[in-house]
């Protein structure tokens, strides 16, 4: 087995300490205002494709830079090249939490965030040969704790995979993936479907679903930066990146609901 397989095979581990346990991605509230049909298996299915199409266009962008800029990276970067990736970083983080207008998402994402860096920390640099990328990442770290970034999901995700050199084609299907499975373990523990059923929506509908926005969605940017330039001041250009190429929400009603999630009166997960 290769390492890159083997690496997937880490962090597609149910026991990887990320906090995506306690986040149904806006199942819950979506069931609790009743907004799934009298059928719930195949509510579930759809309240996956939905979450699924729109995580893919709104946050697969960012994941794809914040790689992106890691893996420009060598041992012979210079400490101002280190800087330059970190401010890029830094505005990458910043744009995604000025798109996200969702404030239980922002909660979700930040704190999965800062757990896949503490994850990097704690558990995959002690046994890195590579000095450049961990310090990089102990400066983002750094800069979440002191309030300077927000530490977002999509960009410490990318991050993550690049320094452990996942590829970003693999990174990509990696997250929409996840992102599913989350999903369908809340609904589980919800008992909108079986243990059984989740494993063959994960087979036999999810696979098909994550290829096609693979294919639609790889080459999307974020628009706020340029990999190997110096991005601390970078700002979106709207002349080059448009709804076709740039990030974009597409899912306007769960993100409504969503946001209704800390108003129920009682709730299992964070958001």
């Amino acid at each position: 087995m290769d390492d890159e397989t083997y690496v997937q095979l880490l962090l597609a581990d149910s026991n990887l300490p990320t906090g995506s346990f306690v986040a149904s991605s806006g199942l819950e509230s979506f069931s609790t205002h009743g907004l799934l049909p009298p059928s719930k298996t195949d509510g579930t299915l759809a309240f996956v494709q939905d979450s699924l199409h729109n995580h893919a266009h709104s946050a697969l962008p960012f994941t794809s830079d914040a790689h992106r800029l890691v893996s420009a990276l060598s041992e012979s970067s210079t400490q101002s090249r280190i800087d330059q990736a970190l401010a890029a970083l830094i505005t990458l983080d910043r744009s995604y939490e000025s798109i996200t207008l969702n404030h239980v998402t922002r909660r979700a994402s930040t704190a999965q965030g800062a757990a896949l860096l503490t994850l990097h920390a704690r558990a995959f640099a002690p046994s890195s040969t590579s000095r450049v990328i961990p310090t990089l990442i102990d400066s983002l770290k750094l800069a979440v704790r002191r309030g300077e970034a927000h530490g977002h999901l999509p960009v410490c995700w990318g991050v993550l995979t690049a320094a452990l050199n996942v590829s970003l084609a693999r990174a990509q299907h990696l997250a929409l993936f996840l992102h599913a499975r989350s999903i369908l373990s809340a609904a589980v523990r919800m008992n909108t479907i079986g243990p059984y059923l989740a494993q063959q929506m994960l087979l036999s509908d999810i696979k098909p679903l994550v290829d096609t926005l693979i294919a639609e969605c790889r080459n999307r940017r974020s628009g706020v930066l340029v990999v190997g330039e110096d991005n601390s001041n970078s700002n979106l250009d709207p002349d080059e990146v448009t709804y076709t190429t740039g990030p974009a929400s597409t899912w306007p009603l769960g993100e409504i609901v969503a946001i209704r999630h800390d108003l129920q009166h009682s709730r299992i997960f964070n958001s």
